[in-house]
């Protein structure tokens, strides 16, 4: 009975069977969410350094955009773009962009990377706001320039305190990434919709369950692990 019942849940022949495909779409999660990740991190660290501006237009700007994508869901983001801009087809054609706009990956990887930028951009912002102002004004003492300041004192603390933060912005771009099965990318989620449609067997979304808690907490460890070596200059 127990061994039907484990059978029923955990059914290796669908495994053997589907499991080179579900290594593809765990591939195409990695490189979407990597990529829209690096792609955020520098548009985040330029948003940062526009919302600590003394410019105030460009502080409203970033401000602007930041209220947008933090406060707008990802996925009416994803459908506003790929559904809505999209749908012209003969203005993009004609601008020799339709390539781009047809192609759900790339408007993934652009969506993803936008709203990544948003949220990095806080975490680079509270970031550089939680070093002390002793430290510029030490650096002011000694004779450093505001470039060798920023990139030598400021940015390397900064850096090591935003690191957690970064982090848990990658887990959950990692877990968000799954909402891309809505417009016909075959990622993880998308494989795993693909397998049911056919097999109707309920258990491959357990296994990708399984496989995203096993990135996530590989993630996680990986970060404590780095952290650990980063700050124990203060233990």
């Amino acid at each position: 009975m127990v061994f039907e019942w484990f059978r029923f849940l955990f059914n290796p022949e669908l495994l053997n069977q589907y499991g080179p495909k579900l290594i593809d779409g765990l591939i195409v999660t990695f490189e979407l969410v990597s990529i829209s990740y690096f792609i955020g991190f520098l548009l985040g660290m330029l948003l940062a350094l526009a919302r600590l501006a003394n410019n105030k237009p460009l502080q409203y700007l970033a401000r602007a955009y930041i209220y947008f994508f933090r406060g707008s869901p990802l996925l009416a983001q994803l459908f506003l773009f790929y559904y809505g801009l999209g749908s012209m087809s003969d203005f993009w054609q004609h601008a020799g962009l339709w390539w781009f706009f047809q192609n759900a990956w790339y408007c993934c990887l652009f969506i993803f990377s936008l709203n990544s930028a948003a949220y990095q951009a806080e975490i680079f912002r509270g970031s550089l706001l939680s070093v002390a102002t002793g430290q510029r004004e030490a650096s002011k003492v000694l004779g450093l320039n505001n470039f060798v300041t920023f990139f030598k004192v400021i940015l390397p603390q900064a850096a090591v305190m935003a690191l957690r933060p970064l982090g848990n912005e990658f887990i959950l771009l990692i877990k968000s990434s799954a909402i891309t099965s809505l417009v016909t990318v075959y990622d993880l989620m998308g494989v795993a919709k693909l397998i049911y449609s056919r097999t109707f067997d309920f258990q491959v979304y357990m296994w990708v369950a399984i496989i995203y808690l096993f990135i996530v907490e590989l993630i996680h460890c990986f970060i404590v692990f780095a952290e650990h070596r980063l700050t124990r200059y203060l233990r």
